[in-house]
């Protein structure tokens, strides 16, 4: 049960955490250089989209309390075949929170990205998402299978509440998720960055830590706790069988040891998803893994 709640940390609750850390005194990760988007960047009222390469359709939406810079390392690499589309939530990564402190934000995100992509005329979209982004793939492959060519999942669960246990409902974690969102809510953000490894299971390394924790740190906890709601009472596993997109893959990581294994292969039991594991990692496999990532993310958007 131990490790069944620390992922439940890693992929849920996070932001309860990182929206106020302590600043301390150490050296802090080392930044990513930011790959060179167009200049113009498509508001919407739930999302923002930055763009950067020529060729087929690729998004990339990052996890809860995230910015759009978790895909720093392989949007370079990506943009040499691809459209890449970067998709951040409005009220992550320092933005304004617009439409996305009400109910109905994972709904809200899903018909922008289908708005974007029917007006914008394209075709066979690949999505890929981390975490909560992950959940979010899958309800567009769900949902808006006209509007989705292929599906990545990137250490996410279709209904994220089974890290309490396998039996768990909607109705059962409806109580905790609203604990959650309260608790989220009434965190103040930090005001200083974080230097010091603030521990955790978000990375292996006390530099993949302190990076996500000062991602965390910008996002609005008005956003974050509506999201970790949403997230706890969202289970998209009867929708599943709906996901025509191919390949429809889900990597995850193998940090909680042979659990992990069980619990992915559980939450994904008769879906026709394809599950790949990926070694020596934990939430952030981006980080930790960087270039198991950037093949996987190779193989999966296919030869160019």
């Amino acid at each position: 049960m131990n490790h069944l709640l620390l992922r439940l940390s890693v992929a849920v609750l996070a932001p309860t955490a990182i929206l106020h850390p302590q600043a301390a005194h150490c050296q802090a990760a080392p930044v990513t250089a930011a790959p060179k988007l167009d200049p113009v960047v498509t508001q919407l009222p739930h999302i923002s989209i930055a763009t950067v390469g020529k060729g087929p359709a690729l998004f990339l939406i990052p996890g809860l309390a995230s910015p759009r810079a978790v895909w720093d390392g392989v949007v370079a690499d990506l943009a040499k075949t691809h459209r890449v589309y970067l998709v951040q939530v409005n009220g992550f990564g320092g933005d304004d929170a617009r439409e996305n402190t009400k109910p109905g934000l994972l709904d809200g995100i899903t018909a922008d990205l289908n708005t974007y992509i029917v007006a914008n005329k394209i075709k066979d979209a690949a999505i890929a998402g981390h975490s909560m982004g992950g959940l979010l793939a899958m309800m567009m492959g769900a949902r808006y299978p006209q509007s989705t060519g292929r599906v990545l999942v990137v250490d996410s669960l279709p209904f994220f509440s089974l890290l309490f246990g396998p039996t768990a409902t909607v109705e059962s974690a409806r109580p905790f998720a609203e604990q959650a969102r309260a608790r989220t809510i009434s965190t103040p953000q930090a005001t200083a960055p974080v230097t010091s490894d603030p521990g955790g299971i978000w990375s292996i390394t006390a530099e993949g830590r302190i990076k996500v924790a000062n991602w965390g740190a910008k996002a609005d906890p008005r956003v974050s706790g509506q999201a970790v709601y949403e997230v706890m009472t969202t289970d998209l596993r009867p929708e599943l069988g709906k996901v025509t997109a191919k390949p429809f893959t889900v990597l995850y990581a193998t940090g909680a040891g042979p659990q992990a294994k069980t619990i992915w292969e559980g939450g994904y039991a008769g879906s026709p998803a394809t599950l790949v594991p990926i070694a020596d990692s934990w939430h952030f496999i981006m980080l930790d893994q960087p270039a198991a990532f950037l093949q996987a993310l190779k193989s999966f958007v296919g030869p160019q």
